[in-house]
């Protein structure tokens, strides 16, 4: 009986041990998985610029786009408080998570373009915003301390927000696309917010929106609103499917869709470049070929062979008749008066040939012709 008791403590105290220690096992990974948001993880806390630390995150959504960055001013309790322009983002990387929300990639340390403390800093770029920061010290990087936290004051869009504003001529042909951001937003903090500067996103697809501040000039008490208008302008030839965002002390605020048109004027404008410069050069051309080609020996320059000349080349055609040269008239006689026309200003005479005594004694001289009709009629009279 007692060896039967002695037995069935024994297994209690085993079973009981055995528990505690699948317990101990099991705590760690019980933490991992309670913990709540995307974490990140950095394979050292140190590195220089030109060196490489490799970045781990969970949690994250599953095939989720992320972009990873190395920004100043920031502390993964405030974030970033500068946002993207912080950033060294021309050194950032790209990564999609996997079906359990897990990630590793590479990451170059750069110099942000304003002072430590720095981050890596990991968010989302489509889909719902997530964000996370790990501390990364870079080494020989300028460090100062952060701006002063802002009040209890506290920003809310109480409308929904539009765009004001349409494409004018320039516009249509390239110029930079503008408009207004219009909304109400109110304080419902415990301070007043006075000039509080925004900062306005233009994204443009998958890409990640680039952050610009605005400061709205103006004081908002609590419980008070006010409405904000914000210029936007996009670069020039901007067309297609744009989101604006607008983001205060570090949270996006309100997002606007914004369909851009395309600037048809370009396309016009070179349309029309390459008919017109052809056209053009053929013209030159035209004028070079007529300006070398060889002269003909009258010094008149024929472009083609003359009607008379072809006529006469085709087969079975007939050459025209020659017109009858006209006699040349002086400017100071009419043709009635015409000195050179016979039987008409002249003396009377005969035009037969001399008779045969004239002829043979050239000595003896010509007898004058005996008229034919006893009066001559002239202009003046009968003689």
């Amino acid at each position: 009986m007692k060896r039967t008791v002695r037995g069935r403590v024994r297994g209690r105290a085993r079973a009981a041990v055995l528990v505690a220690v699948i317990g101990l096992l099991l705590a760690p990974l019980a933490g991992v998985a309670a913990a709540d948001g995307p974490s990140v993880r950095l394979s050292a806390a140190q590195a220089g610029t030109g060196g490489s630390v490799t970045v781990t995150g969970a949690g994250w959504r599953p095939h989720a786009l992320l972009m990873l960055l190395v920004c100043g001013q920031a502390v993964p309790s405030r974030g970033v408080i500068g946002g993207t322009n912080s950033c060294a983002n021309a050194d950032g990387r790209a990564v999609t998570t996997d079906a359990r929300g897990r990630f590793g990639r590479k990451l170059p340390v750069t110099e942000p373009p304003v002072p430590c403390p720095c981050v890596v800093h990991v968010a989302t770029v489509t889909g719902a915003a997530a964000d996370a920061d790990a501390v990364l010290q870079v080494a020989g990087h300028a460090v100062e301390p952060l701006p002063a936290a802002s009040g209890g004051g506290r920003l809310s869009v109480l409308t929904d927000t539009r765009l004001d504003g349409s494409s004018g001529l320039l516009t249509w042909f390239g110029g930079p696309p503008a408009r207004t951001l219009d909304l109400t937003v109110g304080n419902v903090g415990t301070a007043a917010v006075k000039n509080p500067v925004f900062q306005i996103g233009t994204s443009h697809g998958v890409f990640a929106p680039q952050w610009e501040e605005r400061q709205w000039h103006g004081t908002i008490p609590p419980g008070g609103k006010a409405r904000v208008k914000l210029p936007i302008e996009l670069s020039a030839g901007a067309h297609g499917d744009y989101t604006v965002s607008l983001r205060y002390a570090g949270k996006v605020l309100a997002e606007q869709p914004w369909g851009v048109g395309r600037p048809w004027g370009v396309t016009l404008f070179w349309a029309l470049l390459c008919l017109v410069v052809p056209a053009a050069l053929f013209r030159v051309g035209m004028a070079v070929v007529d300006r070398v080609r060889p002269r003909r020996p009258g010094g008149v320059r024929h472009r083609g062979p003359r009607l008379s000349r072809l006529t006469v080349r085709m087969p079975g055609s007939r050459s025209p008749a020659p017109e009858p040269a006209s006699p040349a008239v002086l400017p100071w006689f009419t043709p009635d008066s015409d000195p050179g026309t016979p039987g008409r200003l002249s003396a009377p005479h005969d035009d037969n040939s001399a008779s045969p005594a004239t002829s043979a004694s050239p000595d003896t001289p010509a007898s004058p012709a005996t008229p034919t009709s006893p009066t001559t009629q002239t202009r003046k009279g009968s003689t």
